[in-house]
């Protein structure tokens, strides 16, 4: 057994009180050995005037879309998807999503997040981004079948099922899949009828969007005469494990639904924010005893991937959603990103505790903005940046040592992307 000491700094524990205490990791096995008075490791990491988080986790984003940062801003979500996102997404190349997607991860390596969820197309690419970058993911292919005849849709649902088979487990075990249609509409119940129990003996959760605007939700209140999520539980969606995005326009019933059937949500404030979706109503989720994430959604309606900006706008625009100042706190805005996340992820991370997943990250507390200390939760929420984060651990790997990205190349990515975007984008225009 190798281990990695993480020392001299302050512990972010699984109550959110902070005491000073070191972390022991075991490297092989990837996992928590103690925190407290540890033994020496193999390897150190000085957490000196630093504070140890859980390692943040993404709980739903599409990482490739890195490559359309800033491309196409301040558009209404429908309008932004047809004019402007699926064009170029339509001549997108492999060696284009695995150059957004590892832009993507460096990003959230500095930012960090040591896990994330995805859902695209070209899946075995982000695979291999992860595989590289040191990462944990869920990752699925985005299923859509509207619009493309029997054989096509056919070979679209069965490209779902065989990504969810194939790389489960891939990365030494980092990466594991769901069955993703990407929502309600652009998947019909009969579809949904004969794939989702195959899904079921696969053994795979399903990740889909629901109710993130009103144009999603009407077109099932007039066809069917029932909310969506009604009509998701009816063609057997909604069991434990499973987990929606966004959630922006969920009545009473659908919460009420989500916390019996013991499925998930993640929410992405920012994203729904800038495409003008609405506010989805998280305290109420929460008080339902819901389980609860945190996304960024894709960096293309975001526009950047750090989960520091999505705590602080979530408990912004929670309060604001609830009429309440004290909803949506800081301590369960910093849950929803950590434990939260984890929880509707399936990961065993999000918490610094013997047994837990080594997914860890040390943030700088030197900083004037982060002074004076009267209480560190509160600063993560409302005052911490992702550039504040001093190292990365994934899996008891260090990813990240003084800011310096070890697993990727970040100039080179950074490089490949801004030509493989470009290249992209003068096809899609041409």
């Amino acid at each position: 057994m190798t281990t990695l000491e993480i020392v001299g700094g302050r512990v972010l524990r699984p109550d959110l009180t902070v005491e000073r205490a070191d972390v022991l990791a075991d490297r092989d096995a990837g996992t928590i050995l103690a925190v407290g008075d540890v033994p020496a490791g193999d390897e150190s990491l000085d957490a000196t005037d630093g504070l140890v988080i859980p390692g943040l986790v993404n709980a739903h984003t599409h990482v490739a879309m890195a490559l359309l940062r800033g491309y196409a801003d301040d558009k209404p979500l429908h309008d932004w998807l047809r004019e402007d996102v699926w064009p170029v997404e339509g001549v997108l190349e492999p060696t284009d999503v695995r150059a957004g997607a590892e832009l993507g991860l460096v990003e959230m390596i500095r930012s960090g997040t040591t896990g994330f969820c995805d859902m695209y197309f070209d899946v075995g690419e982000i695979v291999a981004a992860v595989e590289r970058a040191g990462l944990r993911a869920r990752v699925g292919h985005g299923v859509v079948t509207v619009g493309k005849d029997d054989e096509a849709a056919r070979e679209d649902l069965e490209e779902g099922l065989r990504v969810a088979e194939e790389y489960d487990g891939a990365a030494d075990g980092r990466v594991s899949t769901a069955f993703m249609p990407h929502s309600l509409t652009p998947v019909d119940g009969e579809e949904f009828d004969e794939f989702v129990p195959r899904a079921r003996e696969a053994e795979v959760p399903i990740h889909i969007h629901a109710n993130e605007t009103t144009g999603e939700v009407e077109p099932i209140l007039d066809e069917h005469d029932e909310r969506p999520l009604a009509y998701a539980a009816e063609h057997g969606l909604l069991e434990e494990g499973d987990f929606v995005a966004h959630g922006t326009h969920c009545d009473g019933s659908e919460i009420e639904l989500l916390a019996e059937r013991g499925a998930g949500v993640v929410h992405c404030p920012a994203s729904n924010m800038k495409l003008a979706s609405g506010i989805a109503p998280i305290q109420a989720m929460l008080d339902a005893g819901v389980a609860v994430g945190l996304g960024t959604d894709g960096a293309a309606s975001n526009n950047d991937l750090s989960l520091f900006d999505e705590c602080r706008d979530a408990a912004m625009v929670g309060k604001l959603a609830a009429g309440d100042a004290s909803a949506v706190d800081a301590p369960t805005a910093f849950e929803l990103a950590t434990a939260g996340s984890a929880a509707v992820a399936g990961f065993d991370s999000g918490r610094i505790a013997e047994g837990a997943n080594a997914d860890l990250a040390v943030l700088d507390l030197d900083r004037a903005h982060l002074t004076p200390h009267h209480d560190l939760v509160s600063h993560l929420v409302y005052a911490a940046s992702g550039a504040d984060v001093r190292h990365t651990v994934c899996d008891g790997e260090v990813l990240m040592r003084d800011r310096e990205v070890l697993t990727l190349d970040a100039e080179r990515v950074r490089e490949t992307a801004e030509r493989r975007a470009r290249a992209a984008i003068d096809r899609a225009e041409s």
